[in-house]
């Protein structure tokens, strides 16, 4: 037997998902699995998700931030999904197959039009005790501004989640021929 994916943990909602899906089986969009869930894309873009959670089932828009939402749906999962909406149901009743149809289509319009949420970047903030290494030696801050931003985060991090003062040192004696290298802490590990 083929096992469903599905982020609901439970069969709960099995009917209602299969509604929405064939709500959206309507559209161009493909469906994939992702992250042990249904994911709809649309050229290769993730477009919209969907799943039953313990008090509701729904919909999520990936780039739901963009969707005018007319009929005042969408919801924000939390603070920190920026560009995330969903659409929440609690009964097969509450969901209108020509409302869901007109958010799914504008999501591959939008989709289309190529409109992606660009997360905003935390700005670079070094220790004074991270400053002052950098500072003490010219050639090795010249070569520390060379990286990326995330790189020199990953090095002010390494640095200062260090608690005693002789691992911040340890780690410092490791870094600098790193930095003056051109190699960032974490590139062994990318490809």
């Amino acid at each position: 037997m083929e096992e469903k994916k599905s982020w609901q943990q439970n069969d709960l909602w099995e009917k209602e998902i299969d509604f929405l899906k064939s709500i959206i089986n309507q559209t161009s969009l493909v469906e994939t699995t992702k992250w042990g869930g249904i994911v709809y894309t649309y050229k290769d873009k993730n477009v919209i998700g969907v799943g039953g959670f313990k008090s509701y089932f729904g919909i999520w828009f990936f780039n739901g931030v963009f969707l005018k939402d007319k009929a005042n749906l969408l919801v924000s999962g939390n603070e920190t999904t920026k560009a995330l909406r969903q659409m929440r149901f609690n009964s097969l009743a509450e969901v209108d197959e020509k409302t869901v149809l007109t958010y799914i289509k504008e999501a591959i319009e939008l989709e289309e039009k190529g409109l992606k949420h660009k997360p905003e970047k935390s700005p670079l903030v070094l220790s004074e005790y991270f400053e002052t290494f950098l500072n003490a030696d010219k050639a090795i801050k010249e070569a520390f501004e060379t990286f990326s931003l995330t790189k020199k985060k990953e090095f002010a991090e390494y640095i200062d989640t260090a608690k005693q003062e002789q691992t911040k040192l340890t780690r410092l004696e490791k870094i600098k021929p790193m930095i003056l290298e051109g190699i960032g802490l974490n590139d062994k590990y990318r490809k």
